[in-house]
């Protein structure tokens, strides 16, 4: 039997390099009786639509066939989903918000380049970007986790391609005022291109909130990316997008494989769309348990940092890795966020008022017992 010597390819050693995405979702076991709330993936807790169960359905019988060739279909849906304040070639559609970065990075990075993060951030803004053969540069948030604009402008140079901005952040919360955004997209040199992850969007209700709707109405260089795990809970489907200005949207799409969707992705957002009342639903019961939680938090006087998401970020009160050892022992998924670029801090999504109670009696029982301990 022929044997090949490997040591006669030739590697690309940035991707040799350990840049996998790990994502935190897993299955727990627990003891007859004891129930588990994953609140660790920032999923839905009231899972998805009953249309989309319909479209997905209706869908079973055409698995055997292609599915459409393109996405024309979704991205009319998103422009009347946006009030027609967009066009249908405004929008992007891919598997999953994670591969609308991926496309990006291909699109505009290589050898050479560089992208401008500011950690704590979410993985793959640095991981896809070591991909290309590009190096991202951090510039950290501030203590209160809130973006260093001054710090960012100072660190672009003529190699800057991306700069990545999350309003809210995974996984601090925190978001980008309207005022704040505005400043530095009149700032950013016209060679860059802001990416602006708002997948948490529905989430938000500070007055001073903006999407990068306005701004890509104004033809500036902006990427704004969404994903259907969150607010439409089709996790499982694998499907988000984005929307930029035509000049960047109709570069994009030139990558963007045909048959790229499947059939029931497809279907299942189109259906996730028309359902408006869910949608609101979803965002009501956020809203009203995370200001539950927060309440909760503060009155077992654990240090935590506002957020607009449907997740929050806390300091524990014993190791990142004990908390969540213990907690799984109590049936309570929740997420250290250190490879995120927050060591020590734990992430915990707001789940149904019965998880979130469950979550809370174990965060006492967590704090009783290090009394106990000391």
């Amino acid at each position: 039997m022929n044997q090949v010597n490997i040591m006669s390819i030739q590697f690309k050693t940035f991707i040799l390099e350990d840049s996998t995405y790990k994502g935190g979702s897993k299955k727990i076991v627990m003891p007859q009786g004891i129930e588990v709330h994953k609140l660790s993936s920032n999923e839905n807790p009231l899972g998805y639509s009953p249309k989309v169960r319909q479209a997905l359905m209706a869908s079973l019988d055409d698995l055997s066939q292609y599915p459409d060739n393109t996405d024309i279909r979704l991205r009319q849906a998103l422009v009347k989903d946006f009030d027609q304040a967009l066009s249908e070639d405004h929008f992007i559609t891919t598997n999953s918000g994670s591969e609308i970065i991926d496309l990006i990075s291909k699109a505009f990075l290589g050898e050479g380049d560089t992208v401008i993060v500011s950690q704590p951030c979410f993985l793959p803004y640095t991981a896809f970007t070591r991909w290309m053969g590009a190096t991202a540069i951090n510039v950290p948030m501030t203590t209160n986790f809130e973006y260093d604009f001054e710090g960012i402008l100072k660190a672009i140079s003529d190699s800057t391609k991306l700069v990545f901005l999350a309003s809210p952040n995974n996984p601090s919360g925190t978001y980008i005022p309207k005022d704040v955004l505005e400043d530095f997209m009149n700032k950013v040199p016209e060679h860059v291109i802001v990416v602006l992850d708002e997948v948490y969007r529905h989430f938000a209700d500070a007055p001073d909130y903006v999407t990068g709707l306005p701004f890509v109405k104004q033809n500036k260089n902006i990427i704004a990316i969404n994903s259907f795990s969150k607010t439409y809970g089709l996790a499982g489907l694998r499907i988000g997008y984005c929307y930029a200005p035509l000049h960047i949207s109709s570069y994009i799409r030139k990558i963007c494989k045909p048959f790229l969707l499947s059939t029931l992705a497809l279907e299942g957002a189109i259906a996730a769309l028309e359902d408006g009342e869910f949608v609101q639903e979803t965002v009501d019961l956020v809203r009203k348990e995370r200001a539950f939680v927060l309440h909760g938090l503060k009155e077992l006087h654990i240090k935590y940092w506002p957020t607009q998401g449907n997740f929050v970020m806390i300091q524990p009160p014993i190791s990142d890795t004990e908390l969540v050892k213990q907690m799984e022992q109590k049936g309570i998924m929740v997420r250290p966020v250190g490879n995120f670029g927050a060591p020590g801090k734990v992430r915990i999504s707001f789940g149904t008022r019965a998880a979130n109670n469950a979550m809370l009696d174990a965060l006492e029982a967590v704090i009783k017992q290090k009394e106990v301990t000391t």
